[in-house]
């Protein structure tokens, strides 16, 4: 097949110069270039280093999505589990470290799923949530072998603990065994995981997440596979199929799936498997159930990089980043007349964060090139095109001023295509260039909606069975956009362009985790407290191995306060840890505001550390303090705070 790239390279100066005629409003100024490459309605990190998503957990009306992050980056290797919130898996907001690496004797932690265990099986009590997560088995100099291991919140979901450092399924001598993902078989009542080993999938089985049988193996023939997905959903015909999903590699090497059934212990596939992306950059991607129609569709993002290349990106250099997501998806089953396939499209949520909609009405074009009126780096462009015969049918985006780079994405005789040669791509060996998918070339009207960001382009072909995902790292001053055709004509009708605000996450911050040998530095303390500091001791709920605890000045009888310095409430949350004595205003954590009480919490009179949220919103700007005052002598005489920590 021909290089789309290659056949525009053939347009003429006579055809270009035949479509001169500007489309769009005629007075549209160009966009400013961008400043920045982080994207603007993308998920990325807030710095350093984030790779492989885990699948979101549902949780008092809020996605908690977490994923692996390396504060660590680029000098040493090792990821902990970082959590953003959202309540409608466009908008993000940075929670920080959910469950940090080196905290047991397996080092960092890897890919795995977590859940809600609203009947307590682990026993880590109703409503934990609770993670199986690959670690490596007590590696010695870095590299041991690979074996999943339980970690627990009981905040939530918001900090989690190892399960100790032991592993609830061992290697058992196997070379790649990782990425377990985890699902409730409510008729059986147990847990079902799936886990990669190497190019097959094993099954296995467990009444507690604590003890595990496997079950069976599905061998997918595709080489090595990673971060597998196992899920029911309903079909637009009413039948219900089960879906098993994997990372592969080939071509294009992203998300693999079969259809299928299951039967609690082994997966049987009813087709060959097919790709929900035929780009090149949507890898470990993971779906969660929607929880509006749980049986019927699903969310569905990945990580928009590619291990051939993950640390090629201007990202680092510009913005001390490397690590942005896809857009999260809708994603449905579909019964086509070639069988059961999963179609997705953006979450219906992102139009409501719509800063603007251009409408550019119907747009003629008899060959060559006729360029928009708008320019921009960041945005979403529908459109309707119709034609009768032709080769080659299209955009280019992301057009340089001169028109010598660009990025290209259209219809070529039976396949759909983005080709990203020319402008910004990240592989320099040239193999992953042009994504192609097919296309019935019996059909003459597509439906695109392509939603560009400043390092991406993914392009949604019709209903969505077919989508291009793909990074394109442009030139932040290459904003333009043409339309083209060759050998023959069409129309573009119903052309918009919708742009979004700013969406990237502002970091969360640690006011103190609390774990050094003395208080941070600038924390002053009074009384009983003079010359302590944080107690290294076990309590339920904790982060980390140290926490403030009052009792370390003495015990009940101690007294006194701990304090911290100034800093500006530049976040709309204040979250900490809290347990010990129920006694308001004697044993109480308190935030001061021009030496004010303004918000203030106490213990329940036991020692299990639990989340408290403040709603700062109304503060911001303000300087403030965090103070921990105990004035009770008598039983639960004394405050445990573990965690404080700012974020939206």
């Amino acid at each position: 097949m021909r290089s789309t790239t290659s056949r525009l390279r053939l347009l003429s100066a006579v055809a270009l110069v035949a479509a001169t005629a500007v489309a769009g409003p005629t007075d549209a100024p160009p966009a400013a270039a961008a400043a920045t490459y982080r994207a603007q309605y993308h998920f990325t990190v807030p710095d350093h280093w984030k790779n492989d998503p885990q699948r979101p957990v549902y949780v008092n009306g809020k996605f908690y999505y977490y994923y692996l992050y390396n504060v660590d980056y680029p000098t040493t290797v090792g990821t902990a589990w970082r959590l953003a919130t959202t309540t409608d898996n466009v908008a993000f907001a940075d929670q920080g470290i959910a469950a940090p690496k080196n905290t047991n004797a397996n080092a960092d932690l890897w890919s795995g799923s977590a859940v809600v265990d609203t009947a307590n099986t682990a026993g880590f009590g109703a409503g934990a949530v609770v993670q199986l997560v690959t670690q490596q088995d007590h590696p010695v100099n870095g590299s041991g072998p690979q074996a999943q291991f339980l970690w627990y919140s009981i905040d939530g979901g918001r900090t989690f603990r190892p399960y100790g450092d032991t592993p609830v399924i061992p290697n058992g001598g196997r070379r790649d065994f990782r990425d377990p993902k985890v699902i409730r078989d409510s008729a059986r009542g147990r847990w079902v995981a799936a886990i990669t080993e190497g190019d097959r999938i094993g099954f296995f089985t467990s009444p507690d997440l604590k003890t595990w049988t496997r079950q069976s193996d599905f061998a997918g023939g595709m080489g090595i596979l990673e971060c597998p997905d196992l899920f029911p959903i309903r079909a637009d015909d009413g039948t219900t199929h089960w879906v098993l999903g994997v990372s592969a590699g080939g071509t294009p090497g992203t998300y693999a799936y079969w259809t299928g059934t299951f039967d609690g212990a082994a997966f049987t596939a009813d087709a060959a498997p097919q790709w929900l992306d035929h780009g090149f950059d949507w890898y470990a991607g993971v779906t969660w159930e929607d929880p509006a129609a749980p049986a019927d569709r699903r969310f569905g993002l990945a990580w928009m990089n590619n291990w051939a290349y993950a640390d090629t990106t201007p990202t680092r250099a510009a913005d001390g980043f490397n690590g942005t997501d896809s857009i999260v998806r809708q994603i449905t089953l579909k019964h086509y007349p070639d069988g059961y396939a999963l179609a997705s499209q953006p979450t219906p949520a992102l139009a409501s964060h719509a800063s603007s909609v251009t409408d550019l009405g119907t747009i003629q074009v008899n060959g060559g090139l006729v360029p928009l009126a708008y320019h921009g780096t960041a945005y979403q462009l529908d459109t309707d095109v119709s034609w009768t015969q032709l080769d080659n049918i299209g955009l280019q985006l992301r057009v340089s001023a001169d028109g010598t780079r660009h990025a290209d994405t259209g219809i070529y005789h039976d396949y759909s295509y983005l080709n990203r040669r020319q402008t910004g791509s990240p592989d320099t060996t040239g193999a992953r260039g042009e994504s192609h998918a097919p296309w019935d070339p019996a059909k003459k009207t597509a439906h695109l909606r392509i939603l560009v960001d400043r390092t991406t382009i993914e392009v949604f072909v019709d209903d969505g069975r077919y989508v291009h995902s793909s990074e394109v790292f442009a030139d932040p001053a290459d904003t333009g956009i043409n339309l083209y055709t060759t050998g023959g004509s069409a129309t573009y009708a119903n052309t918009t362009i919708t742009e979004f605000p700013d969406l990237s996450q502002r970091p969360a911050h640690v006011v103190s985790g609390f774990e050094g040998t003395s208080y941070d530095p600038g924390w002053t303390t009074t009384g009983s407290f003079t010359g302590t500091g944080p107690s290294f001791e076990y309590l339920p709920g904790m982060v980390g191995n140290a926490v403030l605890d009052t009792f370390a000045g003495g015990g009940d009888p101690a007294t006194g306060t701990i304090t911290s310095p100034p800093f500006t409430l530049d976040r709309n949350h204040l979250h900490f840890l809290l347990a010990g004595g129920n006694h308001p205003g004697r044993t109480s954590i308190n935030l001061l505001v021009n030496g004010q009480v303004v918000r203030t919490a106490t213990g329940d009179d036991t020692g299990v550390l639990k989340p408290v949220d403040w709603d700062v919103s109304g503060l911001q700007g303000q300087s403030a303090q965090v103070q921990v005052v105990d004035q009770e002598t008598g039983a639960w005489g004394h405050l445990m705070v573990d965690q404080v920590l700012l974020s939206d």
